[in-house]
C-alpha cells in the first residue's frame, strides 16, 4: 500500500530517528560541591561539623563520577575556592557568630548566578534583618530567635513527599536537636516541605526565651511542622535547609545520610538517582574519624547503638 505521507514528511521523520539518542538525557556536568565546616563547638560526637563534612564529602566522592567536593576547615574560602563551586554546603555553628553575616553580598552574587545553597543545623540560624532576609532569599527558610525553638526530641518522619530529595529514602524516626517552628517565606512560596513531624509537649515545657519558647510557637502545639525543606529561587538556583545534624552519630543512619545527599545533589541541579545516591554502610569506627575532640575514656558504645541505631562496630 503507498504511503499517503508526503514523500519530505517521511525523510523528517527517518532523520528524527536518527536525532532521538541526542536528545536523551545526557550525563550530568561536572559538579563541584563546596563544604564549609565551622570551628569546634559542643564537643565529642556533636556539632562535628568538619567530620561531617569529611562523612558527606566522602560518599559523594565515592557514589558520584560527576561530582568533586572540597571540605574547608573553619576559615572562609578564597575568590578562587567559591567561584569554583556548583553547591555550598554550610555546617557550622549560627546565630551571631555564623561565618556568613560577613560575606553576605559575596554569597549573594553567588546565589543570583545560581549557584546552590545548602545550611545544616545551627547553620540554618541567623540574625534577623539583612542576613535573614538573604536566607529567605537562598534558602526559602531560617531559625528566627523569639520565633523558632532548639528542642532535643525523637521526630518521626511517618511520611514522605514525592520530591528528588527523597528518593531512595524510607520514613524513619531520628533523635537528634530539630528545630522547628522556622520562618519561611510568606506563604512557602517556592518553599517544599520535605521532612514534617509532630514534636511532643515535651518540647514546648522550657519556659519562653530567644531559643526555647515563645506565644507564637505554643500557639501552634500539636501541629506538624517543617524540620527540612527545599527551595527553588526565581533567579533559578535551589536552597535547602535541614536543621537536623546535632548529633553527628546520626550520620550512620542510611536514611538520615542518603536524604542530606539527595538534597546536595539536587540543590547542585543535577539528577537524583531513581533510588537515591548509592551510599555504604557507616558503622561507629567510621563516624569517629575527623571529629574535632578526644573521644572520651568511657564512651557509652550501647546508648549510641540504641539512640541512633548505628553499627556499633
Amino acid at each position: 500500500m503507498k504511503s499517503m505521507l508526503p514523500r519530505g514528511f517521511v525523510l523528517f521523520l527517518l532523520s528524527l530517528l536518527v536525532y532521538l539518542p541526542s536528545l536523551q538525557a545526557q550525563p550530568d556536568e561536572q559538579c563541584n560541591v563546596l563544604f564549609l565546616a565551622g570551628r569546634p563547638s559542643h564537643g565529642y560526637g556533636a556539632h562535628e561539623h568538619y567530620a561531617g563534612c569529611q562523612l558527606l564529602a566522602k560518599s559523594l566522592d565515592e557514589a558520584m563520577d560527576n561530582v568533586t567536593t572540597e571540605v574547608i576547615r573553619t576559615k572562609w574560602p578564597s575568590e578562587v575556592e567559591l567561584a569554583n563551586a556548583d553547591v555550598i554546603v554550610m555546617y557550622s555553628d549560627g546565630g551571631g557568630g555564623h561565618p556568613v553575616n560577613k560575606h553576605l553580598e559575596q554569597i549573594d552574587r553567588l546565589a543570583k548566578s545560581g549557584v546552590g545553597i545548602v545550611c545544616i543545623h545551627y547553620a540554618v540560624e541567623v540574625p534577623k534583618g539583612k542576613s535573614g532576609e538573604k536566607f529567605l532569599d537562598w534558602i526559602g527558610g531560617y531559625f528566627e530567635t523569639d520565633w523558632s525553638v532548639n528542642p532535643h526530641w525523637r521526630a518521626e518522619f511517618t511520611e514522605l513527599p514525592d520530591h528528588p530529595v527523597t528518593r531512595g529514602v524510607n520514613p524513619f524516626s531520628s533523635q537528634d536537636e530539630w528545630y522547628y517552628h522556622m520562618r519561611f517565606r510568606d506563604n512557602m512560596q517556592g518553599v517544599t516541605p520535605i521532612l514534617s513531624a509532630i514534636p511532643p509537649e515535651s518540647t514546648l515545657s522550657r519556659p519562653d526565651g530567644p531559643h526555647s519558647g515563645n506565644p507564637h510557637v505554643r500557639a501552634k502545639a500539636g501541629q506538624p511542622q517543617h524540620v527540612a525543606w527545599a527551595t527553588e529561587r526565581e533567579d533559578g538556583g535551589r536552597g535547602f535547609g535541614f536543621t537536623g545534624g546535632h548529633f553527628h552519630w546520626n550520620w550512620g543512619d542510611d536514611d538520615f545520610r542518603r536524604l542530606m545527599l539527595n538534597a546536595i545533589v539536587w540543590t547542585a541541579k543535577l539528577e537524583v538517582p531513581e533510588n537515591g545516591v548509592p551510599i555504604e554502610n557507616v558503622n561507629l569506627a567510621a563516624l569517629k574519624d575527623n571529629q574535632d575532640f578526644d573521644e572520651p575514656k568511657k564512651l557509652d558504645v550501647e546508648k549510641i547503638r540504641k539512640v541512633h541505631g548505628i553499627d556499633s562496630k
